[in-house]
């Protein structure tokens, strides 16, 4: 693993998304992402992908369509594990543009994003302040 990848994506970051992607590892992180902040739990692809799936599969015929396209996606992506991460997956996503209110503020969200996007990370999530407001 190099520390300094030149490729406009963080090595490091990209290892720990490899870890999750081929020992279903999880990690809590924070992501800025052209100014955004975003804060969740580290996934594998295919979680991610079997997450969204399962959110379709009691709907119309069109919804099942979708959610057996993502299974099989979240399979491909476990029998594909190249040495190479484009995509990081989080869940229990908290997204923060420059105000004290998460979008969206409710809700297990799924999120994904290039690694490529990636400004900068740290460890761990934000947790929301609980005011007596």
């Amino acid at each position: 693993m190099s520390v300094e990848s030149g490729t406009g994506k963080d090595s490091i970051l990209e290892f720990f998304v490899q870890a999750s992607n081929k020992h279903d590892f999880s990690l809590d992180i924070t992501l800025n992402v052209k100014g955004a902040v975003v804060t969740g739990t580290l996934v594998s692809a295919k979680e991610y992908f079997d997450s969204l799936s399962e959110t379709f599969e009691d709907g119309s015929d069109v919804a099942q369509k979708l959610s057996e396209e993502l299974a099989r996606a979240g399979e491909s992506v476990e029998e594909n594990q190249s040495a190479e991460a484009h995509f990081i997956h989080l869940k229990n996503t908290k997204v923060y543009c420059g105000d004290s209110k998460p979008t969206p503020s409710k809700g297990k969200i799924m999120w994904r994003g290039k690694i490529s996007e990636v400004d900068g990370f740290f460890l761990g999530k934000i947790a929301e302040s609980k005011s007596s407001k």
